[in-house]
C-alpha cells in the first residue's frame, strides 16, 4: 500500500461532487487498496478523518478515526456513498483544520446531531448516529464529498476573526473558545 499525496485547496479534485461507487466496485480489491491508502496517508499526515478526494480520487468514500473520545470512541469507520439526515439544527462551533488546507484554522458552526446512513465495505446499509464534536468530524469529511472545505463554511461577522494560520491561532485564539467550541483537524 501507500501514502498519497493530499490535494490541497485550489486542486480541481476538491471542488468536484464524488461519483457513488456501485456495489461491486465497494467489495472490489481495488476499493480495500484505496482504503488502505487512506488509512496510512491520514496516519502520516496526523488527521483524525479523510475522504477520498483528498488523495485525488473523486469517489464518494471517507474514512473517520476518533478515538480520542473516552465516552464513544470511533475506530476507522469507512463510510461509502453516505448521506447525512440533520437530528438536531442547533449549531456548535469549532475551530477546524484539514490535511488539504494546511496551516490554517477556521471557526465553523455545524448542526449539533446527525444522522449519517452509508454503505460498509461489504456493501452492507449502516447508520452512525453523531453529536458534539464526532458530528462536526462527519459533516467536515463527508463535506468534501460535494466539493466543500471548511473554508467556504466560516462565517464572518463583525470584529471578528474566524480564520488564522494555525501558529496564530495557538498563540492568540484557543484560549478564547466558547464553552462549546473546540478543535478538529481531519
Amino acid at each position: 500500500m501507500a501514502i498519497r499525496k493530499v490535494a490541497r485547496m485550489g486542486h480541481p479534485v476538491l471542488r468536484l461532487k464524488a461519483r457513488e461507487l456501485t456495489r461491486e466496485e465497494i467489495v472490489s480489491a481495488e476499493t480495500r487498496r484505496l482504503v488502505q491508502d487512506l488509512l496510512e496517508t491520514m496516519e502520516e499526515y496526523g488527521g483524525i478523518g479523510i475522504a477520498a478526494p483528498q488523495v485525488h480520487e473523486s469517489v464518494s468514500l471517507a474514512i473517520i478515526d476518533y478515538q480520542e473520545d473516552e465516552e464513544n470512541p470511533i475506530p476507522p469507520t469507512v463510510v461509502v456513498n453516505p448521506k447525512i439526515t440533520v437530528l438536531d439544527e442547533s449549531k456548535q462551533g469549532y475551530w477546524e483544520g484539514c490535511l488539504s488546507v494546511p496551516e490554517i484554522r477556521g471557526l465553523v458552526y455545524r448542526p449539533r446531531k446527525i444522522r449519517v446512513d452509508f454503505k460498509d465495505l461489504e456493501g452492507k446499509d449502516r447508520s452512525i448516529v453523531a453529536e458534539g464534536f464526532l458530528a462536526t468530524v462527519f459533516q467536515h469529511e463527508l463535506d468534501h464529498l460535494s466539493g466543500v472545505l471548511f473554508v467556504d463554511r466560516i462565517e464572518y461577522g463583525p470584529g471578528t476573526s474566524p480564520i488564522a494560520f494555525t501558529e496564530e491561532y495557538a498563540k492568540h485564539l484557543a484560549h478564547e473558545r466558547a464553552e462549546d467550541i473546540g478543535e478538529l483537524d481531519d
